[in-house]
């Protein structure tokens, strides 16, 4: 490993070891009890699929790319660090940004499952941020969703020749918006309202949540541009190991 490559690996374990203390939160994620144990084993079976893609995904680079683990490792660092940073909702709750979308760009969708759930489930006992019945449900919005889209906006613009930084900018920010879309179904299927149902119950969180998710996502997507000129920097080996320059 480089020097400049153990620096790098050094500051993102430093950056995540400071959120590693046990507080109280009422963040995004969808916290403990808030759904049904019907609705917590569904969501959570439908992550089963993306989960075990991801394994197999996440075994392939270990086998043919090691050079590129210690990208995979900045990415689940990077994405603890940021989905850790709360601000103030209208909702009495928090808001974050979710930082799934690298590790979406650079190892695919399926690769972000896992790791996005990993994140989540350290968050949920080291952070008291989610919980454990609710890990299917954000591991649903935060780790599949959002990546997926990610993913395919990120395609998407290279296919219309967008410039590669403004690509990156599009897929992290609409795939962080894209998480709280979905969240916002998750509580609404679960609570709807007394009038007008689950439609009118998801279109009231979709408007608080914008409130502060929209800034939120923009401020996602320019750090993200940040990170990503830095690993071209610094890790341009690793990357050409993962077909990012292709």
């Amino acid at each position: 490993m480089k020097k400049n490559e153990k620096k790098f690996f050094v500051l993102s374990l430093a950056a995540a070891a400071l959120f590693c203390l046990p507080v109280q939160a009422r963040a995004m994620h969808i916290m403990e009890g808030y759904l049904s144990i019907t609705h917590c084993l569904a969501w959570g079976g439908l992550c089963i699929p993306f989960v075990a893609l991801g394994l197999i995904s996440i075994r392939k680079i270990v086998e043919d790319k090691p050079k590129a683990l210690l990208v995979l490792a900045m990415c689940g660092a990077y994405a603890f660090v940021l989905s850790a940073l709360k601000i103030p909702s209208v909702t009495g709750s928090s808001s974050h940004a979710t930082g799934t979308g690298l590790g979406a760009l650079l190892f695919g969708p399926a690769v972000m499952a896992v790791i996005g759930m990993v994140v989540l489930l350290f968050q949920a006992l080291l952070l008291a941020h989610g919980g454990l019945t609710t890990l299917g449900a954000n591991t649903f919005s935060m780790a599949i969703a959002g990546p997926f889209v990610s993913y395919g906006i990120y395609k998407l613009c290279q296919k219309l020749k967008v410039k590669r930084k403004v690509a990156i900018f599009l897929a992290a920010s609409l795939g962080d918006l894209a998480t709280y879309c979905v969240t916002s179904l998750q509580l609404g299927f679960g609570h709807p309202a007394q009038v007008g149902g689950v439609g009118a119950s998801v279109a009231k969180f979709l408007g608080i949540f914008a409130v502060t998710q929209i800034p939120l996502a923009i401020i996602e997507g320019i750090l993200t541009v940040i990170v990503v000129i830095g690993l071209e920097t610094y890790a341009k080996p690793e990357l050409k190991e993962i077909g990012y320059f292709a």
